[in-house]
């Protein structure tokens, strides 16, 4: 990357919200007007615990710089444990992509509720510092050559190669 595009990149990040607290918490930051980057692209989910990991490997693996996930406060689930199973999964993940050689902080977790929409701004603030200082996102993004008629998939198990070329060449 040149100087001159480091300064003016903007980190992409994607939240997985909870639809009973944190995505309440940032409904709340935006009727308040409480100012926050305009760069995360928000996706509703019913409770955090529910939000497969696959789906925060394939959000980094297209490309998106950070994540965010952000659910209820521990005992306050309208599911009773949802954010349990979330806490849990969330610490699992983080050896996982730690294994696979991602950045520490490219995939983080918080806890906001319907209440704090001033504390969703801030979270919201400090994930996007911290993908900032990381830059952008380099390993494990699927990257096409068309050298060769071949698609390449960087993984943790090496190269994949799919056939690009159709049958009559």
């Amino acid at each position: 990357m040149q100087n001159g595009s480091e300064e003016t990149w903007q980190p992409k990040i994607l939240a997985f919200l909870c639809n009973w607290c944190s995505y309440a918490g940032a409904d709340l930051a935006g009727t308040s007007r409480i100012q926050y980057p305009p760069n995360v692209r928000v996706i509703r989910v019913p409770c955090s615990g529910r939000i497969n990991p696959l789906f925060l490997l394939k959000a980094l693996q297209s490309g998106i710089d950070g994540v965010l996930v952000s659910g209820c406060h521990p005992g306050d689930c309208h599911y009773l444990t949802g954010n349990y199973i979330g806490r849990r999964k969330s610490a699992t993940l983080k050896r996982f992509l730690e294994y696979l050689g991602i950045e520490e902080g490219r995939v983080q977790f918080s806890w906001v509720s319907a209440a704090e929409g001033g504390k969703f701004s801030q979270v919201v603030d400090d994930v996007t510092k911290d993908i900032k200082k990381l830059g952008p996102i380099k390993r494990f993004v699927k990257k096409e050559s068309r050298e060769f008629g071949v698609q390449r998939s960087e993984s943790r198990n090496g190269i994949f190669k799919k056939n690009l070329r159709t049958p009559n060449e």
